[in-house]
C-alpha cells in the first residue's frame, strides 16, 4: 500500500488505547533566549494582588495615566504599513516637534515598537552581522538579535560616557571583535534615563558613516524629558535629522501612554521601505486597525497639553526619589535626563543581600515594593543594581519610598 508521502509502514503493534509512543521535539536554537524579566515580575505582582496584597509597583515602564478609548467603529484590514492619514500625522508630528520633513511614504506604522524592531531587524541585518548596542540596556534588543542569529557586541558603559556608547568605545569593540554592521541607540534610554545631546549624536554618526555601520535610533521615550530651563533639543534629538540612512522607532506606548494599544512606528530610509513592507505584510498582514483610529487623535494641541502635563507629574515623581538619594544610601545611579526610570547600583544593600535579585525579591515579599532587578538590562554587572520606574506616578512614588526606607532600617 502507498500514500502520496511514499509506501505506508505498519507501525509496532500496541495494545488496544495506548498511546503511542513519540519523542519529544526540541524547541529551535534560536528561541533559546532569556524571558523578560520585567513581565515575569508583573505576573507575581497580579498574583500577590490577587491574595489580597497591596502591592505598589515601580516595575514596568507603563504610564498609569492613560487615554479614554472613546467610541470605535468595527474596522477591517489597513495596508501593511499603516493608514495614509496616520502616516501623513506621524510626518506632521516631526514637522511639529523637530522642524523637519518626513515622507509620509517612509514611515511604517507597526505592533507597537517591538513589531518595529523585529522588522527593522530582519531587513538590516543578516545572520552572522555584529550589531553593537550599549549595556545596561533593553533587554529585548538583544534578546531579538539573538532569534534572529544576528551576533550581539555588547558595549560596557558607565557613568564616565553617562551609560552610552562613543566612538572610542565603537572603536574598541571594532578591535576587539571584528567590523559592525548596525548599532542600536536610545535616547533617553532604558533602564537609565541618559540622554545624547546634539554633538555627542553627531559624533556617533559621524563614526559610524565613516565605519559604513547603520544605526537603530530608539526613540520611544521621546517627550518624556527633563531638560534645564532654555536647553537645545528639550524633547530629544530625532537621528533622522543627521543621519538618513538611520531607522528611528517609536511608539505611542510612552509619552501618550497607550501600552495594550500596540502601536508603534518607523522612519526608514528609501531601500529599506520594500523589504519591510513584504515582511509586514506576512508577519502582522496589518497593525491594529482599531488602535490606528485612535492614534489619530494623538496629534491635537489638546493632546499634547495633556501629555506633557502627565510628563509634568513624572518630573515630580523623578524630584521624589533624587530627594530621597541620601537616605536610600544606594551606590552609582545613573543620570535620569528623560524616561521614567531610576538606575542605580544598590551600594551598601549588597552587604545585607547577596545581589540585586535577592534585594527585589525580598523588598516584594517583605514590604509590598515591586523594582526590577537590574540582571536583565546588563548580564554583567546587574546584580548589582535596581531599576525603579515611575511611570505609576507621584502618590506611588511617595508610598514605595516610604516602604523602601521603612524595609531597609527593618
Amino acid at each position: 500500500m502507498t500514500t502520496l508521502g511514499g509506501p505506508f509502514k505498519t507501525p509496532p503493534s500496541r495494545r488496544l488505547g495506548e498511546a503511542p509512543s513519540i519523542a519529544p521535539l526540541a524547541a529551535s536554537a534560536r528561541s533559546h533566549i532569556p524571558a523578560f524579566e520585567v513581565m515575569r515580575i508583573t505576573d507575581e505582582i497580579a498574583r500577590r494582588r490577587a491574595d489580597g496584597h497591596d502591592v505598589v509597583s515601580l516595575c514596568a515602564g507603563e504610564p498609569s495615566a492613560r487615554p479614554a478609548p472613546g467610541t470605535l467603529q468595527p474596522a477591517g484590514y489597513t495596508g501593511p504599513l499603516g493608514t495614509t492619514p496616520l502616516r501623513e500625522a506621524i510626518a506632521g508630528h516631526y514637522r511639529a516637534w523637530y522642524n523637519i520633513e518626513v515622507d509620509p511614504a517612509s514611515v511604517a506604522v507597526t505592533t507597537g515598537s517591538s513589531g518595529a524592531f523585529q522588522l527593522v531587524f530582519l531587513a538590516a541585518f543578516d545572520p552572522g552581522d555584529r550589531v553593537a548596542l550599549a549595556s545596561p540596556g533593553y533587554p529585548a534588543y538583544r534578546n531579538i538579535l539573538t532569534a534572529l542569529g544576528v551576533h550581539v557586541i555588547e558595549i560596557p558603559t558607565g557613568p564616565e560616557t553617562r551609560y552610552q556608547p562613543t566612538p572610542e568605545l565603537l572603536a574598541a569593540a571594532v578591535a576587539e571583535h571584528g567590523p559592525l554592521a548596525g548599532l542600536i541607540l536610545a535616547s533617553p534610554a532604558n533602564p537609565t534615563g541618559t540622554m545624547l545631546d546634539r554633538p555627542a549624536i553627531a559624533a556617533l554618526v559621524d563614526w559610524c558613516v565613516a565605519n559604513t555601520v547603520r544605526i537603530i535610533s530608539d526613540e520611544i521615550y521621546h517627550g518624556i524629558t527633563f531638560p534645564e530651563p532654555g536647553a537645545a533639543d528639550p524633547r530629544g534629538v530625532t537621528l533622522r535629522e543627521l543621519d538618513p540612512e538611520s531607522v528611528v522607532i517609536n511608539s505611542f506606548s510612552k509619552y501618550w501612554g497607550m501600552t495594550g494599544w500596540r502601536l508603534g512606528w518607523a522612519i526608514l530610509p528609501p531601500a529599506l521601505v520594500g523589504p519591510v513592507e513584504a515582511l509586514a505584510s506576512n508577519f502582522a498582514l496589518s497593525p491594529p486597525a482599531p488602535a490606528q483610529e485612535l492614534a489619530m487623535r494623538a496629534f491635537t494641541p489638546e493632546s499634547y497639553a495633556e501629555r506633557d502635563e502627565i510628563v509634568g507629574g513624572f518630573a515630580r515623581a523623578r524630584a521624589l526619589i533624587l530627594d530621597a538619594e541620601p537616605e536610600l544610601g544606594w551606590g552609582v545611579a545613573a543620570p535620569s535626563d528623560g524616561a521614567f526610570y531610576y538606575y542605580s547600583e544598590l551600594g551598601p544593600q549588597l552587604e545585607r543581600f547577596s545581589d540585586s535579585s535577592a534585594y527585589a525579591r525580598a523588598l516584594l515579599e517583605g514590604a509590598d515594593v515591586a523594582v526590577v532587578p537590574g540582571t536583565d538590562f546588563d548580564p554583567a554587572a546587574g546584580h548589582r543594581a535596581v531599576r525603579l520606574s515611575y511611570a505609576a506616578g507621584e502618590p506611588a512614588v511617595a508610598e514605595a519610598l516610604e516602604r523602601i526606607l521603612r524595609f531597609q532600617r527593618g
